[in-house]
């Protein structure tokens, strides 16, 4: 069985996404079990607690992908709110799923849903809403 890392969201992220996966089919989203699978495992703290080193919704996050060591720098999103020209990342999406709790320094080997496994390693949180005060974005 895999390991996983310990993961901290926010009580107003897990209730935004425990809602938005509610509305989605189960055929829709191939990575709902997984994603499903890490609210329930979080640590759930209210958004003035987090860590500031902690991947966030909405927040920017610098990471690597292994083995090839592709560095990427994504800000992490709800559907809808990506936009291209922001580097942004959808919490449905693979990656997106995988970064959401991590804090700096972790490294998560994360299902994709067309087989085999990402390997992602969380090297800084540039942005996060929450460090900055920002509690409902």
């Amino acid at each position: 069985m895999q390991e996983y890392p310990n993961i901290t969201i926010t009580t107003k992220d897990a209730a935004r996404l425990e809602t938005l996966l509610e509305t989605l089919s189960a055929d829709g989203f191939p990575g709902r079990k997984a994603l499903e699978e890490e609210l329930y495992r979080a640590n759930v703290v209210a958004p003035e607690e987090v860590p500031p080193s902690v991947v966030t919704m909405n927040s920017t996050v610098r990471f690597a992908m292994l083995p090839a060591g592709t560095e990427r720098r994504l800000k992490l999103v709800y559907p809808g709110k990506s936009d291209a020209s922001e580097d942004s990342i959808s919490i449905l999406a693979p990656v997106g799923s995988a970064l959401l709790g991590l804090a700096e320094g972790d490294d998560i080997h994360w299902p994709n849903p067309n087989g085999g496994t990402l390997h992602l390693v969380v090297h800084e949180v540039e942005d996060q809403p929450e460090r900055a005060g920002h509690y409902d974005l």
